[in-house]
């Protein structure tokens, strides 16, 4: 599995756990995680635990950045695409361009352009942000 397929993985793992999340439903993680994966994969378990354990710095970054909106507002979909996305750019060695790179190609395939475009500019401003 290369990367761009693990971001798919990761991020229909994220939306099923946001899923769980909305509508109190229990569920382990790590059976979440393996019943979403064929073979084992270290990125996507670390991805997933670090969006997990972070999910409350994420959702303020992105707050932070959403211009008249906020996360929650956003889809499920949407959320899980920007929420890997910040989480990529502020705790992996991902090269910033490919984190945000890779999360606006998700948002094209499963958003619409509105969305895509929002996803976009709040990268784009953590990571300028970050660099700053």
């Amino acid at each position: 599995m290369n990367r761009n397929e693990a971001r798919v993985v990761i991020m229909t793992i994220l939306y099923q756990i946001f899923m769980y999340d909305k509508s109190n439903i229990t569920y382990n993680l790590d059976d979440v995680i393996n019943e979403n994966l064929k073979i084992d994969n270290d990125f996507v378990k670390n991805m997933v635990k670090g969006i997990i354990k972070e999910k409350a710095t994420l959702e303020d970054v992105a707050n932070k950045h959403l211009k008249d909106w906020n996360i929650s507002r956003l889809g499920l979909t949407d959320q899980a695409i920007l929420s890997m996305g910040i989480y990529e750019l502020l705790y992996t060695d991902t090269p910033d361009v490919v984190a945000i790179n890779e999360a606006v190609e998700l948002a094209k395939k499963y958003s619409d352009e509105k969305v895509k475009n929002m996803i976009n500019g709040v990268l784009d401003k953590v990571y300028h942000e970050k660099i700053d």
